[in-house]
């Protein structure tokens, strides 16, 4: 095949985005001899999107010597700077540094206005946002952009608006942030960048989204990567990214046994990468999972591992701790957060779990300073996740005040809030301090109804902390002969049957340990020391048969 032939086949394979068609085709150009620079460039980048990192950098350095060889300075200076790119993200940075120093050295040969000019103002700006230097970040963005606005190169202008949108995040100016992205997006979704622009983009955007907690748009974006992924079956970059940002969103979304699978795949797709940070990004998601669904043991392991990754295993480790019981342990973990927490943003995702822990030490007072502190971030930051966390907090402090009434007016809000942002284990966590707070009205058919459906929503997601939650919310009200409550009623006529404890359990949607507390009660109520003598009690007070 002729090496017009082979150029072509490639060009309409890029387009079509069958990169390793396009690979198969100018490596043969290559070992024929008959690939220029230009070739040995675009073959450098087909390689890096189908996984062949290695190779790739070898072609771009190629790349980079053979444009100098012919005099196209230019793209010498973009080879190298793409090619130093590459090496950054993939964690080798004293390399991709020293790639983009000659990059930097190239650019005296070039006119004061050259496009270049604006790829070399990239890197400094992004190691000022990894810094945490909001100002100079966004200088060196800015700067960028207007270069790319005057010569029109959509790769240079999404990276550009991208980085400004980060450098927004970064000073919690969500509102910037929200448009920059958006703008970004929309350069992606239209299809004017190229292959490794649009990765990076989808990527960071997602990321940022879930750093300002826009929930609503991560679950958008992380759909049109999914899609964009799917239709390149070749490509193997960004698909580590796209699984965890979908366990991510299916978690949330309830769907938690989807999500366990996408979050294992992810993390053996970072692990064969070598990618650390993403490892630990990986083991924190499914420490999270494990947790909702009270696998104490299981999410503490997931958490050891995503800090040993590097990854902060909190508050994750915290609300366990707290769900454990060692309540100073919690408090001491979040309070530490807190103080430590770069921005409102990051505060505002851990001062819900430190009014929950302070609560659960009677810390009332201190409670309310931390929910309306919260409330104080809702109002600067206009996020509705934030706001359904504050009302709830609110809520919550209201109920430990004794003030029923003004927790539900709070509660009501939290709910709506969380149900139009549909993340249902939220929605199930505030209605059940609904229920708490019919009951303390006296309720108590509204505070059943509550309850009702978050039971029901415990089942349905696999919540066994949540159901234990709700069964122990009607235990002081006593509801048979002996003094029973209507739950230890129902776990009687199922043991009175002959079921074992997990029958019990998976009928009644609760866990195994919660029917052995059940059945412990009703022994000491009843005095009674053996599930015979309490069938046999089940059968004489009608609690089984044809009554039931």
């Amino acid at each position: 095949m002729g090496t017009q032939d082979l150029r072509d086949r490639a060009d309409d394979a890029w387009e079509d985005r069958r990169w390793l068609v396009v690979v198969a085709n100018l490596e043969s150009l290559d070992a024929a001899g008959d690939a220029d620079a230009d070739d040995l460039d675009r073959l450098g980048r087909a390689l890096y999107l189908v996984g062949r990192d290695r190779d790739s950098r070898d072609l771009l350095a190629r790349a980079h010597r053979a444009h100098l060889d012919a005099g196209s300075t230019a793209s010498a200076v973009a080879s190298a700077f793409w090619l130093g790119l590459l090496l950054i993200d993939g964690g080798d940075l004293a390399r991709g540094s020293g790639w983009v120093a000659r990059a930097e050295r190239l650019l005296v040969a070039l006119p004061d206005d050259a496009v270049e000019r604006g790829l070399l103002h990239l890197p400094g700006a992004l190691q000022a946002l990894y810094g945490g230097d909001e100002a100079e970040a966004r200088a060196g963005f800015a700067a960028a952009l207007a270069i790319a606005q005057d010569h029109d190169e959509p790769d240079l202008l999404a990276l550009a608006i991208l980085g400004v949108g980060q450098a927004a995040v970064l000073a919690d100016d969500v509102e910037t942030a929200r448009a920059r992205l958006d703008e970004a997006m929309v350069l992606v979704v239209d299809g004017e960048v190229s292959p490794i622009v649009a990765g990076i983009v989808y990527c960071a955007v997602i990321s940022a989204c879930h750093d300002t907690l826009e929930l609503r748009r991560a679950r958008e974006w992380t759909q049109a990567l999914s899609e964009w992924c799917a239709a390149q079956p070749d490509l193997v970059p960004y698909r580590g990214q796209c699984l965890v940002h979908r366990a991510q969103v299916l978690a949330l979304s309830g769907r938690w046994e989807e999500a366990f699978g996408e979050v294992a795949d992810a993390r053996d797709a970072f692990t064969r990468a070598g990618d650390e940070v993403a490892i630990g990004i990986a083991w924190y998601e499914q420490g999270e999972l494990h947790r909702l669904r009270g696998e104490a043991a299981d999410a503490e392991r997931a958490y050891e591992r995503a800090g040993r990754a590097g990854h902060e295993p909190q508050p994750g480790l915290a609300l366990l701790r707290l769900a454990e019981g060692e309540v100073d342990r919690a408090t001491n973990a979040l309070e530490r957060l807190v103080d430590a927490a770069r921005g409102e943003l990051e505060r505002a995702t851990l001062l819900p779990a430190l009014v929950e822990a302070r609560l659960a030490g009677g810390e009332v007072e201190r409670a309310r300073s931390t929910a309306e502190r919260l409330a104080g971030l809702d109002d600067r930051l206009d996020v509705e996740w934030v706001r359904a966390s504050a009302e709830r907090a609110l809520g919550a402090v209201c109920l430990a005040e004794g003030r029923p009434p003004a927790a539900l007016a709070h509660l009501r809000v939290a709910c709506e809030t969380w149900r139009s942002l549909g993340i249902p284990h939220e929605v199930a966590m505030t209605r059940l301090l609904v229920a708490r707070a019919c009951r303390d009205t006296g309720d108590l058919d509204t505070a059943r109804i509550e309850a009702d459906a978050v039971r029901r929503t415990a089942a349905d997601l696999g919540a066994a902390p949540l159901a234990d939650l709700v069964d122990g919310l009607f235990d002081d009200e006593p509801a048979a002969p002996g003094g029973l409550t209507e739950r230890e009623i129902e776990v009687l006529s199922e043991v009175a049957t002959g079921k074992t404890n997990r029958a019990v359990a998976e009928r009644l949607f609760i866990s195994d340990k919660t029917v052995a507390r059940h059945l412990s009660n009703i022994y000491t109520k009843l005095d009674l020391s053996s599930r015979a003598a309490a069938t046999a009690w089940a059968y004489e007070h009608e609690v089984v048969g044809p009554s039931r």
